[in-house]
C-alpha cells in the first residue's frame, strides 16, 4: 500500500474527478493505515534529527538544542513533540520549502500585487536561519512581527495571525525548530515594485491593520467550538489565503474566509463560509473535516495546488478531533455570498 498522499495523487489530477468504487476502496484502505504512517514518519524524522560527525557552528547549535530537550527530560521531550505538532497545524513546511529546495531553507514564492516575496530560512542554522534567535526574539517575531534587529516584517508572514498563539505554543515550535536540520543558504530577496519596497510604511500599516494579542476563547461557546477557532483564526491562519485583501493588502474584515481573486500561487482561493450558493453551505462538518484529512470534497473533485500541500503536510497530520473542531468552527462562520473571479 502507498502512502496517504500517494493515494490522493492517484485520483487527484489537478481537481479532476476521482469515482468509482475502486476508488473509494483505494481511499478507504490509505485511511486506514495513515495513523500507522503517521507514526513510522514521525520515527524517521527523528532518526533523520540523529547528530552528524562535525564541529560546525550549525551542527553545534542543532546538538545543543537537542541536547537541551534530552536534559530536559520528558517534559522538555514533550514541548519539542507538541512543537512539531503546531509546526504542522501552522503549516511552517509548506511556506517555508521551495519546490525542490532542502526542508526549511525557504525560498517559496508568493504572490501578491506588489510583487513576489520569498520565504524565509527557518532552520537554526546561525548565520543563515534562526539558529542565533533567543525564545524572545522568536516569540517577539511571531507576536509583533519584528525581527531580532527591530525591523517590521511584510504581513506576507502571516503574524497578523500568529500573534494569537499562546506564549507556550510559540515557545514550543521554537523548540522543536531548533532540532530541525540546519541549511546554510542565504535568504532570496523580494522582487518587489518601488513603493512596497520601502519597510518604514509597514509600521503604519501595523497600526492600521494589525491587531496583536493572544486569541481569547469565546465563553459562550463550547470547548470544541473554541479549539477550533483557535486552530483555524492562529495556527492554521485560514483567513489569510481565503479572504480578500485590500488596496494596502489587508484582509477585508467584513469578507473574511470568503476566497480571494489572487492567491499565493497566483490563483484565486474558494469561498469557505458556509453560503449555499458561492462557499460550502452545503456541506456538513464530517464532508469538511474528512476533506482536511485527505483532500477530497463532496462531488469526489480532490484539492490541487497550494491546498494540497496544505492538507499532505498540515491539516492531515492533526488529529481527528482537531479536524473536526476546525469544521464546526468554519461552518459557524456568517455566509457570505463571493464569488471568485475566473
Amino acid at each position: 500500500m502507498g502512502s496517504l498522499p500517494e493515494a490522493r495523487g492517484s485520483c487527484r489530477r489537478r481537481h479532476r474527478r476521482c469515482g468509482g468504487a475502486g476508488a473509494w476502496l483505494l481511499l478507504m484502505l490509505a485511511s486506514a493505515v495513515a495513523a500507522q504512517q503517521t507514526a513510522e514518519q514521525g520515527a524517521r524524522a527523528d532518526q533523520a534529527a540523529a547528530p552528524e560527525q562535525g564541529s560546525t557552528a550549525a551542527s553545534e547549535v542543532r546538538d545543543t538544542a537537542r541536547g537541551k530537550a534530552r536534559g530536559g527530560g520528558s517534559a522538555a521531550n514533550a514541548t519539542v513533540e507538541r512543537g512539531r505538532y503546531l509546526f504542522h497545524a501552522a503549516l511552517c513546511g509548506v511556506c517555508h520549502t521551495a519546490k525542490g529546495g532542502k526542508p526549511l531553507a525557504g525560498g517559496r514564492a508568493i504572490e501578491s500585487p506588489f510583487g513576489t516575496f520569498y520565504t524565509s530560512n527557518i532552520t537554526p542554522d546561525p548565520d543563515y536561519g534562526i539558529g542565533g534567535w533567543s525564545d524572545e526574539d522568536f516569540v517577539r517575531a511571531l507576536s509583533e512581527g519584528v525581527s531580532p534587529s527591530g525591523t517590521s516584517y511584510y504581513p506576507a508572514f502571516p503574524y497578523t495571525s500568529f500573534t494569537k498563539l499562546t506564549r507556550e505554543d510559540k515557545l514550543a515550535l521554537k523548540a522543536y525548530l531548533d532540532t530541525v536540520e540546519p541549511v546554510a543558504q542565504p535568504n532570496r530577496p523580494h522582487e518587489l515594485a518601488w513603493f512596497p519596497a520601502w519597510r518604514w510604511p509597514i509600521g503604519i500599516w501595523k497600526a492600521l491593520y494589525f491587531h496583536p494579542g493572544t486569541f481569547q476563547p469565546d465563553p459562550a461557546r463550547g470547548d470544541t467550538w473554541n479549539r477550533g477557532a483557535y486552530l483555524a483564526e492562529a495556527a492554521t491562519h485560514c483567513a489569510e489565503c481565503h479572504s480578500p485583501r485590500n488596496v494596502f493588502g489587508a484582509v477585508e474584515q467584513g469578507a473574511r474566509y470568503s476566497g480571494a481573486d489572487a492567491g499565493i500561487e497566483g490563483g484565486g482561493t474558494p469561498n469557505i463560509t458556509p453560503d449555499k450558493a458561492t462557499g460550502i453551505g452545503t456541506w456538513t462538518r464530517s464532508m469538511l473535516a474528512f476533506y482536511l484529512e485527505i483532500g477530497m470534497d463532496p462531488s469526489g473533485d480532490f484539492a490541487g495546488g497550494a491546498m494540497a500541500h496544505v492538507i499532505d503536510e498540515g491539516t492531515a497530520k492533526l488529529t481527528a478531533d482537531d479536524r473536526a473542531a476546525i469544521a464546526e468552527y468554519i461552518l459557524s462562520l456568517p455566509p457570505i455570498a463571493h464569488q471568485q473571479e475566473d
